[in-house]
């Protein structure tokens, strides 16, 4: 197992941070499970919630289908406490509550229930002392889902691909975060956006990532996250790529990507 350097005590509530991007192949799951793995590394207590009904997060850590009978679907309309879900994963220190099939149907269950926004955030409230961070790994799109995952989380971490599109789609997450932030959850925030499937030799890349730092400037983290092909074998593998190949430039991204959001969760914690 890889060890970073930062450490801390255990915090009395997790931290919450909702990982999102309503558009789908942009790194979300992955940065998922090798943030939450790196985090691992540092002795954190750290609790994936795959709120994505493919389920990625799950298969991408080994949780086979057959043990997935109590998941978030059954956490968000009620019909089981979060402890009842919650499964421990090859990683000391990191478990998952996993995404069932049923998860593709939860947003017509949720739309006529009461607090319907609120479900996850309940959901979550009388189990934070069990963990120092939550992940919630969102699906691709903006419903009733994410609103939940939003909601629950104190702040929001943004995948962002670099390709042509990127910002134009990313406007529309932003507004959204907003509306949250007004109407349900004041204190939400953008924890910052990472640039993933970078690839330097790419011009493309470059103009990307300098256009997304001219716009959202501090926001974005220093680090980003290079194509590279042990990420993508990891999740066959049922494994996050730290523990695939710990020594490959997508790990040594991700250790990076972890010690800069730890040191600005903690700028984050003390300014609230």
């Amino acid at each position: 197992m890889v060890e970073l350097s930062i450490s801390s005590a255990p915090t009395k509530a997790a931290r919450i941070i909702a990982i999102a991007n309503q558009k789908g192949g942009v790194g979300k799951t992955t940065t998922t499970i090798n943030l939450a793995t790196a985090m691992a590394a540092t002795k954190k207590r750290v609790l994936i919630l795959d709120l994505d009904p493919q389920g990625n997060a799950s298969t991408g850590l080994g949780i086979d289908r057959s043990a997935r009978d109590v998941n978030s679907y059954h956490v968000l309309i009620g019909e089981a406490e979060l402890a009842e879900a919650v499964l421990p994963t090859q990683i000391p220190g990191l478990s998952i509550v996993p995404s069932g099939i049923d998860l593709s149907g939860a947003e017509i269950e949720l739309v006529s229930m009461t607090q319907r926004e609120q479900r996850l955030a309940n959901a979550l409230k009388s189990h934070l002392s069990a963990y120092d961070y939550v992940l919630i790994d969102c699906p691709p799109s903006l419903n009733l889902l994410t609103v939940n995952a939003l909601v629950a989380a104190h702040s929001v971490m943004v995948p962002l691909q670099c390709e042509f599109f990127a910002l134009e789609g990313i406007s529309h997450l932003v507004n959204t975060i907003d509306r949250v932030r007004q109407a349900l959850n004041p204190a939400l925030e953008l924890q910052g956006i990472v640039l993933t499937m970078f690839d330097k030799r790419n011009n493309l890349s470059e103009m990307v990532a300098a256009d997304v730092r001219e716009f959202f400037g501090d926001k974005v983290y220093k680090t980003v996250i290079p194509r590279n092909v042990r990420i993508s074998e990891a999740p066959s593998h049922g494994k996050p790529v730290l523990i695939y190949d710990v020594k490959c430039t997508g790990s040594e991204a991700y250790i990076h990507l972890a010690s800069e959001v730890l040191k600005r969760e903690r700028k984050m914690r003390a300014a609230g």
